[in-house]
């Protein structure tokens, strides 16, 4: 079939800015969908992607956290159909690997991307970001990524979904399981911890303690549903959050920036038996020393949060409607729109921590 000409933003080697190229998109094959991207966030995962912490796989098609409308499908494609609006997930549950065997779909072990691969107009094969490639016009994923939502709501809100909304959110109510009276702490305030605070809102936690070391964060952790601030610069923040508990310590600490400093205070800021949650992603040398004495002691859980534990057919349209409903501040995270040229300032302005969410449209 014939391939589409659309421009994409493309990484082409270790730490080098990115660049806007002709990028290639084959017809929809078996199993496949090509969807016209209306928005994409500017997640901190892109910028990992360009810097070579994840892979050597260079060139990468960045971006992933995204809506838009299925533009075509592929042969055997069911589930969606030209012209839903869509947000792209990286958990194309599989149906048929042992987590899935085991009704646990939110593991799933095996998830689908697309077979066929994108590539730069002299036929160079593109790495596409977490298997979507979204800061781009057109992009080719696995059926199984698209995830129908109600149309209603704008792609600059829908497409947070795909990545840091409903890594923060899922961290808190998935992971964590927070119900509703419970006290919760959130260490680092980006888009994925200020989800995570949401989340906890969302489902009634009544103490939600927010630690960061900047505070234009922390005044976005308040208008997410923060009862408490902490600047961990200035306060022991282990201390504080005793402090406005009880002495005790929070029932769900969540460490939404994945350093093992962090890590340690989540751990010793949550209540006997309670549970932390790591939800911000690790470097590969990173390490964790704790005396074995306090991991038995104090009980309770350690889990990791790989995407949420989401399950992006029921919790996708789920965030949508709550959206709609006023129920839950998607659109607070958009803090601006930008131009497919601006990525590379997008990524400036976030390393900084002066944007929540830069989106391209």
């Amino acid at each position: 079939g014939m391939a589409y000409e659309v421009r994409g933003v493309v990484a082409r080697g270790k730490g080098e800015p990115v660049s806007v190229e002709t990028v290639l998109v084959p017809d929809p094959g078996p199993g496949e969908a090509v969807v016209d991207v209306a928005a994409c966030g500017v997640c901190a995962t892109d910028l990992h992607y360009r810097q070579g912490n994840i892979n050597d796989d260079f060139p990468f098609l960045l971006g992933h956290e995204a809506a838009g409308t299925v533009a075509a499908v592929g042969e055997g494609v069911t589930d969606v159909a030209v012209g839903d609006f869509v947000v792209l997930n990286w958990r194309a549950v599989c149906g048929q690997c042992r987590a899935c065997r085991k009704g646990r779909l939110q593991y799933c072990f095996n998830t689908a991307n697309a077979t066929q691969t994108m590539t730069l107009a002299d036929g160079t094969a593109l790495s596409a970001a977490l298997g979507i490639g979204a800061f781009v016009e057109k992009t080719l994923v696995a059926a199984g990524q698209c995830t129908k939502v109600d149309p209603e709501a704008p792609a600059t809100a829908a497409g947070l979904i795909g990545c840091g909304v409903m890594a923060g959110v899922g961290a808190a109510i998935n992971t964590g399981g927070v119900q509703r009276g419970e006290s919760v702490a959130v260490f680092g305030c980006g888009g994925v911890g200020n989800a995570a605070i949401a989340g906890a809102r969302l489902v009634g936690a009544t103490t939600i303690v927010a630690v960061d070391v900047d505070d234009r964060k922390l005044a976005w952790a308040e208008q997410f549903g923060a009862t408490h601030t902490v600047n961990s610069r200035e306060t022991d923040a282990v201390e504080a959050i005793k402090g406005v508990t009880g002495g005790f310590g929070v029932d769900v600490a969540i460490d939404a920036v994945g350093r093992p400093e962090v890590f340690e205070q989540a751990f010793y800021a949550r209540d006997l038996a309670g549970r932390v949650v790591l939800v911000g992603v690790p470097t590969p040398d990173m390490q964790l020393t704790l005396p074995m004495i306090e991991l038995f002691g104090r009980g309770g859980a350690l889990r990791s949060s790989w995407y949420g534990d989401c399950l992006p057919s029921r919790d996708f349209p789920m965030l949508v409607d709550l959206y709609r409903q006023g129920r839950f501040p998607l659109e607070d995270f958009v803090s601006e729109t930008v131009g497919i040229d601006d990525v590379e300032a997008a990524f400036e302005k976030m390393q900084k921590g002066e944007v929540l969410r830069s989106v391209v449209v």
